[in-house]
């Protein structure tokens, strides 16, 4: 996906890209449905970290909530968009590293791959509780789908805007689809294996509610890892947590600043300084905001982090995704096409909670007695092809009202599927400021890889050292590679920080 263009420069913000899209009564609409939501995904996070915290450490949630808020909201209020994603970098290669570790000792200590499936519980491909196979492969696909909605629209695309151009945008989303799809499987090896070696590992947390379901993997970490593992899973665990947060944070205070303060509170007139001070206020009341959500779902115990992740994705960002995402196809749409779309997504939500229900959709096909497991998946799917079906009819619908004479943003929206299909080209100075972060990062990511060698001097077996020794290599010459790949001369480094 190439960056949107506003005017003659860059788009900042998502939903200055809706702007252009559409006009700027759906730029207001959406800038109040974004962050509110953003707020609520930023406090799932955060309470998927409190309530691995307390298992690990015995600690209070509130307390490591607050205090895991509170260091995401200075380095994002400090360090800004390139801070975070050089953080977010450096923190998603320990991440991948451990868990490669970790679906390694899985494999080895319950005897290979094929022993997973053969003595897995009730089943390696269906599991407990499922009468139906089939709503699992039906979950699986529709939530497939829903995921390609979630990424490629104007809502999340902004991601793709820290590319210097189009080609290098179009390697980085398909590096990340690749990495989510091998990702997957190493990440769910450990728990794999947790059924196997550790059956009641979730009873072991049976205060925290449905969220106990959640700890396995910590459960196999402690018992299955040399010692000091936990600890390195607690920093990706907190880390993953800055990652979505910070970036939540970053997005609201740039949708709140360049899509209110500056255009309707200040009508234009606002300087670059002011907006800044204005944009560190919304990223601080944002912050707190996520919070005090965090501690709200800490009175959701019956719930679990997964199946609360479902629910908001489903039920709440289903209607706003789908004119965010077919705006970008079904191009002859009225103004009012999008918030009138948003509004019967809405209608479509509150239908699959107290109509359409899994138990009398299951019923219609002849789906009887159906699980807690089952009611949850098809709940997933059926909120998923309801959105699908309906609401994007609806909004493909709103084309039959459209007119082009009465359209006063034709010219705007034109220009703008011509800046949307017209490749980005870095200037060329880009590549001189791409070689010197490379080098910074490389530089960072050997100091994190040499500091996790002091790991082997924890009293290990030989085996557990030799671990640690692997993932401090892998990490050193990652970022040795980076380091290298940079190729800055001293002398150009010292004349380009001078002038």
């Amino acid at each position: 996906m190439s960056k949107f263009n506003y005017a003659t420069k860059p788009v900042d913000t998502p939903t200055e890209a809706i702007r252009r899209r559409f006009d700027n009564t759906s730029e207001q609409f959406f800038t109040w449905l974004i962050i509110p939501l953003s707020i609520i995904n930023g406090g799932i996070w955060l309470n998927g970290l409190g309530v691995f915290g307390s298992a690990v450490f015995d600690a209070d949630i509130t307390t490591t909530i607050w205090i895991t808020g509170l260091a995401v909201l200075a380095i994002s209020l400090l360090s800004g968009a390139w801070g975070v994603v050089a953080s977010d970098f450096i923190q998603t290669l320990v991440i991948a590293i451990v868990s490669i570790a970790c679906a390694i000792v899985a494999l080895v200590a319950v005897g290979g791959p094929g022993e997973i499936i053969n003595n897995f519980p009730s089943g390696f491909m269906v599991g407990p509780d499922m009468n139906y196979p089939l709503l699992i492969v039906c979950s699986f696909f529709f939530f497939l789908v829903k995921q390609l909605q979630g990424i490629n629209n104007m809502q999340d695309a902004y991601r793709f805007l820290n590319a210097k151009d189009s080609n290098n945008a179009s390697k980085a989303a398909l590096m990340a689809g690749l990495m989510m799809l091998v990702g997957t499987i190493i990440w769910f090896i450990p728990p794999w294996a947790s059924a196997i070696l550790y059956p009641d590992a979730a009873q072991q947390y049976s205060e925290l509610g449905a969220k106990s379901r959640d700890a396995v993997y910590l459960v196999f970490a402690r018992e299955t890892m040399p010692i000091g593992t936990v600890g390195l899973l607690m920093a990706g665990l907190f880390a993953a947590t800055m990652s979505s947060m910070d970036s939540a944070l970053n997005r609201n205070s740039g949708i709140f600043v360049r899509s209110f303060y500056a255009t309707i509170v200040r009508k234009g007139k606002a300087s670059d300084k002011e907006q800044l001070r204005m944009g560190q206020i919304a990223c601080i009341v944002n912050g707190l905001l996520v919070i005090l959500m965090a501690q709200f779902f800490l009175s959701l115990k019956e719930v679990s982090l997964f199946d609360l992740t479902m629910r908001v994705t489903t039920l709440l960002q289903g209607p706003i995704l789908v004119p965010l995402c077919f705006g970008m196809f079904i191009r002859k749409t009225p103004k009012w096409a999008p918030w009138a779309t948003v509004l019967f997504g809405a209608f479509v939500s509150w239908s699959v909670i107290e109509i359409f229900t899994p138990q009398t959709v299951g019923a219609w096909f002849g789906l009887e007695n159906l699980t807690a497991r089952e009611i949850s998946e098809f709940k997933t799917t059926i909120t998923i092809v309801a959105h699908l079906v309906f609401t994007t009819s609806f909004f493909w619908a709103t084309t039959l009202f459209y007119k082009e004479e009465t359209n006063p943003n034709s010219e705007r929206q034109a220009k703008f599927f011509v800046d949307m299909e017209t490749p980005v080209i870095a200037s060329e100075g880009q590549d001189i400021v791409d070689r010197m972060q490379r080098e910074k990062l490389g530089t960072l990511v050997m100091i994190m890889g040499a500091g996790l060698l002091l790991m082997i001097l924890i009293p290990n077996p030989m085996w557990g050292r030799l671990l640690f020794l692997c993932c401090s290599a892998s990490i050193f010459g990652l970022g040795y590679l980076l380091k290298k790949s940079a190729g800055i001369d001293p002398k150009i480094e010292q004349s380009l920080k001078a002038s």
